[in-house]
């Protein structure tokens, strides 16, 4: 039986160009380079000069303005594993509404620099706000998917006059992992990660988000990283990409998120259980690690303005996986 694409993930694979092969044999890779050049975006990408420690680098990002503006602005931030191309359907979905959409690859990721130097939350949300004052935008909506929850937060907190809503799609680090995991020394996991295979990177997806989406959708996602080893700068890549491992473990966010004044909304997907360095924890604390959905419902109660909708049957990318619900949670909380 064939089975149909929902829209939404149609238009997201629209994003990404699908390598063709044979049953037997993969195709070889087309090498991407360091800044995703090979990918394509489906809106156009400007580059806005920025120096973090010394080191001057360049922010990509996506500016997408509506046909009949409504005079908001939403930001959309990336999770760790996936380019901000993937946030395409959303894009087409907002900019419908009326909200100019702005949609920032940070740096380490997608088609930005990637750093000598270490990767910081609150360096990510100083970049972010550059980026908005470089726009001339005082005040816009977070909307933020996985490790972009983690920074939405550290935004919200320290500049809490820009932000107006706080969407938190299926959010990580709402839980302190240095609680289960003991620290793990930087070049260990560059090791780990450059053994890693591309079959051993599909299973870890569907393993560890509970991904509700056939396996050609997956694929895109295999081929953002998987490409850029073709790069003569593939080392520097694993570098940035590890460090940001160690910043979702060295800086947690989980004892700010009571603190946010904002009205948030968590999007949980029921069946997501990510716990970023499970694997390294002690086998007995592993069960305890990643019940997201229970978590989000518990740190809501404690805020002043927060609730939780956990969505059934889906996993981590769950705008995605229920696009349609995942649209009437969102516009309707951002038109309230």
């Amino acid at each position: 039986m064939t089975r149909i694409l929902p829209a939404a993930l149609a238009a997201a694979l629209l994003a990404f160009p699908l390598t063709s092969a044979s049953a037997t044999e993969p195709a070889p890779r087309e090498p991407y380079g360091i800044g995703l050049e090979g990918l394509a975006y489906p809106y156009p990408v400007s580059l806005l000069p920025l120096v973090n420690d010394g080191e001057e680098l360049r922010m990509a990002h996506m500016d997408v303005a509506p046909q009949q503006p409504n005079g908001r602005t939403v930001v959309l931030l990336h999770g760790r594993n996936f380019p901000s191309s993937y946030w395409a359907p959303v894009i087409k979905m907002l900019s419908e509404a009326g909200f100019r959409v702005v949609v920032p690859d940070q740096i380490g990721f997608g088609k930005s620099s990637k750093p000598l130097g270490e990767l910081h939350f609150d360096t990510l949300a100083r970049n972010t706000i550059a980026l908005l004052d470089h726009l001339k935008i005082d005040k816009a909506e977070i909307v933020a998917h996985s490790m972009g929850g983690m920074l939405g937060v550290r935004i919200a907190r320290a500049y809490p006059e820009r932000v107006s809503h706080l969407v938190l799609t299926v959010p990580i680090g709402l839980e302190d992992y240095r609680l289960y995991v003991p620290p793990v020394p930087t070049e260990k996991i560059i090791e780990t990660e450059d053994r890693l295979t591309a079959e051993g990177y599909r299973k870890q997806l569907q393993t560890n988000y509970a991904i509700k989406l056939p396996p050609e959708a997956i694929t895109p996602f295999i081929d953002a990283r998987f490409n850029l080893k073709g790069s003569p700068d593939y080392p520097r890549w694993l570098r940035a990409f590890v460090s940001s491992g160690q910043m979702i473990y060295r800086e947690p966010v989980a004892h700010e998120i009571p603190l946010i004044t904002q009205p948030t909304l968590f999007i949980m997907g029921a069946d997501d259980h990510n716990a970023p360095g499970r694997p390294n924890a002690p086998e007995a604390l592993r069960p305890k690690m990643g019940q997201n959905a229970d978590l989000a419902k518990a740190l809501a109660a404690k805020m002043p303005n927060a609730r939780a909708e956990i969505i059934p049957d889906t996993g981590h990318l769950v705008f995605l996986e229920a696009p349609e619900r995942y649209r009437d949670l969102v516009l309707d909380f951002l038109g309230r």
